[in-house]
C-alpha cells in the first residue's frame, strides 16, 4: 500500500512517498480504508523532531488526524461495523480519565505511525465513530482541533450561557472554540489580523472581533466591551506572545485554557494577577475517547459543521502542506481528501 513517511532526516522536505505491506486485522482489530487527513500545528513541529525522543523514529508516517471506513473487523470486535466511518483517536490507549504518561507512546503521528497511508489497523478502542452524515474530510477535522476545544470550553472550561469567550485567531482550534462557546450560549470576541478573517468569524457566529494588528491593546477592548467586568474564559493559542494580555482580559476568577505556544514557548510574565485575582490557568492537551464520543452527541444534536479551510491538499503534497502552516494563510482545518 502506498505511504507518506519522513524518511532519513527529521524535515517536512524529507516526507516521501512510499510503500508498505498491506495490513491484517487480528482479533479486536479494525482493518480501516483512509479517506481523509487534517493538519494541526503538531505536525509541523513533529516535522522537526520538536518533541525529542517522544517524537519516535524514522520513518514515521505523519499526521495524527483522519478519517477512514471501516472494511473488515476481526474477531469479538463489538464498537463499530463494515462501512462505518470512523476517526482513529489522537492517543490510543487515552480511553478516560485525564492525560498520563504512558499515553505519549500511543499518540499517532509520532511516536506512533499517523494517518497518510491507504490502510490502517487499529484497535477497536482506538477509534470513534464519525458524526452521522459528515463527509470524510468533515469527520477528519475532530481528533486533534475539536477534542482540544471541547475540552478546554465546555468540559473543563464549564462554559455557560451568558458567558464571555473570547479565541485567538482563524485555526481549527480558535474556530472550534467559537462554535462550542456559541453552542453553551456564550458570547465570543474573535480576535484576528485579517479584516477578511474578521468577517469570516462574524459569520461563523463571533458577536465581537477585534483586529489586533491595528488594535495592539485587545484585552482593554475586550474589557470595555464586558463593561469592565472581564472575559470569563480566554482560549489561548499564542503562548508567551499573548498570554499576559489574556491573563489582564479576564475576570476575577476566570479562566485561561493554554492550548498552544504559537508565539513562543518561553517569555516572562507577571504571574501575580494570577494568584490575586484567583484566575485559573489551565493546560490543554487533547482529550480521552470518552470526551471525543460525548462531543460526537452533541455535534449531531446541534448540528453544526466543522470550520474547513477551502483549498484542500492532494495525498502526495503533504509535506508542502504541512510547511505552511506557519505561514497562517488558512482559516479554519488544513485538510485532504484521499479520493
Amino acid at each position: 500500500m502506498k505511504v507518506m513517511e519522513i524518511r532519513d532526516e527529521w524535515s517536512a522536505d524529507n516526507i516521501c512517498v512510499g510503500e508498505r505491506p498491506e495490513p491484517e486485522p487480528g482479533p479486536g482489530e479494525l482493518l480501516i480504508k483512509m479517506k481523509a487527513a487534517s493538519l494541526n500545528y503538531r505536525d509541523f513541529v513533529m516535522c522537526q523532531r520538536g518533541y525529542g525522543r517522544r517524537s519516535g523514529t524514522l520513518p514515521l508516517i505523519p499526521v495524527s488526524d483522519g478519517a477512514g471506513q471501516v472494511v473488515t473487523v476481526g474477531e469479538g470486535v463489538s464498537r463499530v461495523a463494515v462501512d462505518d466511518l470512523v476517526c482513529p483517536i489522537f492517543g490510543q490507549t487515552w480511553i478516560s480519565g485525564p492525560f498520563r504518561e504512558e499515553y505519549w507512546s500511543g499518540l499517532l503521528g509520532g511516536p506512533l505511525d499517523g494517518v497518510m497511508q491507504e490502510l490502517m489497523v487499529l484497535t477497536e478502542d482506538g477509534v470513534v465513530k464519525a458524526p452521522r452524515g459528515w463527509t470524510p474530510v468533515q469527520a477528519a477535522t475532530l481528533s486533534c482541533a475539536a477534542v482540544v476545544a471541547w475540552n478546554a470550553v465546555v468540559h473543563q472550561g464549564q462554559t455557560k450561557a451568558g458567558d464571555f469567550v473570547l479565541v485567538q485567531g482563524t485555526g481549527g482550534v480558535s474556530l472550534f472554540s467559537l462554535l462550542f462557546a456559541k453552542m453553551q450560549g456564550a458570547e465570543v470576541i474573535a480576535t484576528s489580523s485579517s479584516d477578511e478573517k474578521l468577517g469570516k468569524l462574524k459569520v461563523l457566529g463571533a458577536d465581537h472581533v477585534v483586529n489586533y494588528k491595528d488594535t495592539p491593546d485587545w484585552h482593554k477592548t475586550a474589557r470595555k466591551i464586558t463593561d469592565g467586568m472581564g472575559i470569563d474564559m480566554v482560549v489561548e493559542v499564542g503562548g508567551a506572545g499573548t498570554l499576559e494580555k489574556s491573563i489582564q482580559a479576564v475576570r476575577p476568577g476566570g479562566k485561561v485554557a493554554l492550548i498552544g505556544v504559537l508565539s513562543g514557548a518561553a517569555g516572562k510574565i507577571n504571574l501575580g494577577p494570577v494568584v490575586t485575582q484567583n484566575i485559573r490557568l489551565q493546560g490543554i492537551t487533547v482529550g480521552a475517547r470518552d470526551l471525543f464520543e460525548e462531543m460526537v452527541k452533541a455535534i449531531e444534536f446541534q448540528g453544526i459543521e466543522p470550520p474547513v479551510d477551502e483549498n484542500l491538499f492532494a495525498f502526495e503534497a503533504v509535506g508542502e502542506a504541512i510547511k505552511s502552516i506557519p505561514k497562517g494563510k488558512h482559516f479554519g482545518k488544513i485538510c485532504s481528501s484521499f479520493e
